[in-house]
């Protein structure tokens, strides 16, 4: 939900859908998303499991879906960062200066992103963590609420 209410606020987006296999409002499960790449351009994938998130976005790539980018206009996002597709900036995160957020990772809200860090594939800098300036952030990592995170 925060991710599609995310994608709501960019007011970019025709209409904004999500496939989920528990939540009622959902229009399909996950393993449905081959009928609706006909009705929808993008996509993205805002699950937690990150292997699987990656996978399954390359799973979308190969349907003919484009897969977006989804920044919260509340975020700080330098005109210097790399922000790589199917990556999620959430409100009043920090991506500073040069930093690079590969493909598929979540910046959830009030993280910072500091300059010349680089945020691997998949990872998950969750709410008011801090990666490092020129920080290396191995691919499929989460870092924790409130942590501090340097090169692992």
């Amino acid at each position: 939900m925060v991710t599609k209410e995310t994608a709501e606020s960019m007011n970019c987006f025709e209409q904004i859908d999500f496939l989920d296999d528990k939540n009622p409002i959902s229009i399909g499960k996950i393993s449905q998303y081959e009928e609706f790449v006909d009705e929808y351009k993008y996509a993205i994938v805002a699950i937690g499991d990150s292997p699987f998130r990656l996978e399954l976005t390359k799973k979308l790539q190969n349907a003919g879906y484009s897969i977006a980018t989804v920044i919260s206009p509340l975020a700080y996002v330098s005109k210097s960062a790399v922000i790589s597709a199917g990556s999620i900036i959430e409100a009043m995160a920090v991506v500073n200066a040069r930093a690079t957020i590969n493909e598929c990772c979540f910046i959830s809200a009030g993280a910072v992103v500091n300059h010349n860090s680089i945020v691997g594939k998949s990872c998950h800098i969750d709410c008011h963590a801090t990666v490092r300036s020129n920080a290396v952030i191995k691919d499929y990592t989460k870092v924790e609420y409130g942590q501090v995170a340097d090169s692992n």
